[in-house]
């Protein structure tokens, strides 16, 4: 008989992240130190449980501009070395501690020089702090491997000096670059120099498309940028039509998502917040996965969304009854996608995966 799915159960299983923003994830006890530390003075609350509630209260707002307000407080208190190696340190822990054991956790360097920063020292102390959290994961008897992305904001013009960058650092667990900020205005063809650039350089990049914009994003991250994945696609399925009668048709975008086996950082609460869908029942995923798009279940940002891997997975057993069967695919899914070597990839799925869901489902 297979485990019972619930949510102290599908902490235990192993499962992969793929979109997670490093300034998202913050304790909220960490916030309210950082800033008493930093004398940073624009939180709403000096208390870590009344902070928590109004973060999630305010990214509930509906609207994805609203929800990236909320990053005016965790960006404000991580100006520092020490912050950055803090913050970075216990996402790896936490995301341990929840099962997670590979994750790509992403950030835009340039939000943390208003102290005087170089990019350099930025970079170098995430990286040591994730090392460290990955450290204390170990002491503590859970297997955790973070590799990171580095994001542009698409607002601003510095997308190729991050890319150059993500370069720099690819040999030091920098495993690749996106575009990160609001899609309106902002295609993701006004970073192409940066773009070609990654590709000359034999880079990874995934791109933030098809979350509050529609299908020309998509479009133009894939078919004029070159993206391996998509940050979000969740609108992908205004170019799926399905009859009364449930027959599906693709148009040529989604076929080629399909067929090209694009992956999908699908991010469920996350979407419910900015507005993307209006109930989790209604969400996407659902059809898409059942037509065996390459979709992967991922946070976004886990301190806004008041969530874990663990509770995304609990959520869409809620939703859509899926068990250790999805969760499985989900899990491969993600790790097949991630960009670290094939080598690597295989010898998670085959050692830290599959013998893990396995026993579940037995």
């Amino acid at each position: 008989m297979s485990t019972p799915v619930n949510l102290d159960n599908i902490r235990q299983a192993p499962k992969v992240l793929l979109h997670d923003h490093l300034d998202g994830g913050l304790r909220p006890q960490t916030v309210v130190d950082l800033a008493r530390e930093s004398g940073y003075s624009g939180l709403p609350h000096d208390d870590a449980d009344d902070l928590a509630r109004w973060f999630v209260t305010a990214a509930d707002s509906g609207s994805l501009e609203r929800y990236l307000e909320t990053f005016a407080h965790t960006v404000g208190v991580m100006q520092t070395r020490d912050a950055l190696f803090r913050v970075a340190a216990e996402a790896a822990e936490d995301l341990a501690d929840d099962g997670v054991v590979y994750a790509e956790v992403r950030y835009a360097p340039e939000l943390f020089q208003e102290q005087g920063l170089t990019l350099d020292e930025i970079v170098q102390a995430v990286q040591d702090g994730f090392r460290e959290g990955e450290r204390r994961a170990e002491a503590a008897g859970k297997r955790i491997r973070i590799g990171t992305l580095l994001c542009a904001m698409r607002q601003n013009a510095r997308s190729t000096e991050i890319a150059n960058l993500a370069i720099r650092y690819r040999d030091a667990q920098v495993v690749g670059f996106d575009i990160a900020g609001p899609e309106a205005g902002f295609p993701p063809t006004r970073n192409l120099d940066a773009f070609e650039y990654l590709r000359q350089q034999n880079a990874h990049f995934t791109i933030h498309a098809g979350e509050a914009f529609g299908l020309p994003s998509i479009w133009e991250a894939i078919q004029h940028c070159g993206a391996e994945r998509l940050g979000h696609g969740v609108r992908i399925v205004d170019d799926i039509k399905v009859d009364d009668d449930g027959t599906v048709h693709l148009g040529r975008l989604a076929s080629y998502v399909r067929d090209r086996r694009i992956p999908l950082e699908m991010c469920p609460s996350s979407n419910l917040q900015t507005g993307a869908v209006s109930a989790l029942a209604d969400h996407p995923i659902g059809l898409l996965a059942k037509l065996r798009f390459r979709v992967t279940v991922n946070t976004d940002n886990r301190l806004m969304s008041h969530c874990s891997m663990s509770s995304e997975f609990a959520a869409l057993h809620e939703a859509f009854g899926y068990s250790w069967e999805e969760f499985q695919w989900f899990t491969v899914n993600a790790m097949k996608s991630a960009f670290i070597g094939f080598d690597e990839r295989l010898e998670i799925i085959n050692e830290q995966i599959k013998p893990k869901y396995s026993d579940m489902l037995a």
